[in-house]
């Protein structure tokens, strides 16, 4: 197949990561609606832990069956076994330390701000160094700096959901190009089909967080079109991206460190979200988002194996 025709195939299974995406625009969901979209992401981000780490755990398995089989050495399987566990570790502690990193430049800039309400309070030239129209050495890095830091949690959340996900969509892309580039169009086809369900569902494990999105005062804060298309570009790009890479060569470790850094990465999200769906003290629509999510997920895994891929 084409580079052309296998780039659409990917971007065809990238873009369903839009369906979902709306949700995130209504204006009061009901608390029980909040809950079962943060109860459904849940169980949505558990299935793609599952699926990355069971295809991550293929060459390993592999590896170690043609110990017995074939009498080869333990060195292949060490070296996966290896890949595997830096792969997770890092997904998973490098999103700890930017948490970290986050709520130390909060508190900078929380810092900063009431710093500058302090100064401007003064007399100009009085110790504040600041006067009128002018701007202090580090007011502008400072503003820099909190550019991320002022986004609420609920949209930071959704940052780090895109991103896990987009790490997954983009060992999905591999796959795709790979079975194109190998003539197998057939197989190809039935990916992308497979891979754009799950990916509709992925849309909205994306925006679960920001149904509840409120203010310092409790209002709903709708988040725009323009926030929606930047966490779908994140989470659904990665896809054609794969594809384009997957077509040019095919290399098995590469694609076990990407799916090793999306189960880290979305292992941090569902500790993140079940601290959210603790907070709503209503276990029972948490058991249900939960549910429904792991089904439609294990539901389009289904078509595919059906299909015969």
């Amino acid at each position: 197949m084409s580079l052309a025709r296998t780039l659409l195939l990917g971007a065809i299974a990238g873009v369903t990561i839009l369906l979902g995406l709306p949700v995130g625009r209504l204006r009061r969901p009901a608390p029980t609606l909040r809950a079962l979209l943060n109860a459904g992401a849940i169980g949505v981000l558990l299935f793609l832990v599952w699926d990355v780490l069971s295809a991550a755990w293929e060459p390993i398995d592999e590896a170690l069956t043609e110990v017995h089989a074939e009498h080869h050495g333990l060195g292949r399987a060490i070296g996966y076994g290896l890949l595997f566990t830096a792969g997770i570790t890092v997904g998973l502690l490098s999103l700890v330390a930017y948490e970290r990193w986050m709520g130390r430049a909060v508190g900078q800039g929380s810092a900063a701000a009431h710093g500058r309400v302090a100064g401007q309070g003064g007399v100009a030239g009085q110790g504040s160094g600041i006067g009128p129209g002018t701007m202090a050495a580090g007011e502008l890095p400072a503003h820099r700096r909190i550019d991320l830091a002022a986004w609420s949690p609920a949209r930071r959340l959704a940052l780090l959901i895109a991103v896990g996900i987009g790490l997954h969509n983009f060992a999905e892309g591999l796959a795709i190009g790979q079975s194109a580039a190998a003539g197998e169009v057939a197989l190809a086809t039935l990916l992308v089909i497979g891979f754009g369900l799950h990916n509709a569902t992925e849309g909205f494990g994306i925006v679960a967080p920001l149904a509840g999105d409120t203010d310092s005062d409790g209002t709903p804060i709708r988040p725009g079109w323009g926030f929606l298309l930047a966490m779908g570009f994140i989470g659904g790009a990665p896809t054609f991206i794969g594809t384009a890479v997957g077509h040019s060569f095919t290399s098995k470790p590469v694609s076990v460190a990407f799916l090793t850094l999306a189960a880290g990465s979305i292992l941090y999200v569902v500790i993140q979200l079940i601290t959210v769906a603790a907070k709503n003290r209503r276990p029972d629509l948490l058991a249900y988002g939960l549910l429904f999510g792991l089904m439609a997920g294990f539901a389009t895994d289904g078509i595919l194996v059906a299909a015969g891929s």
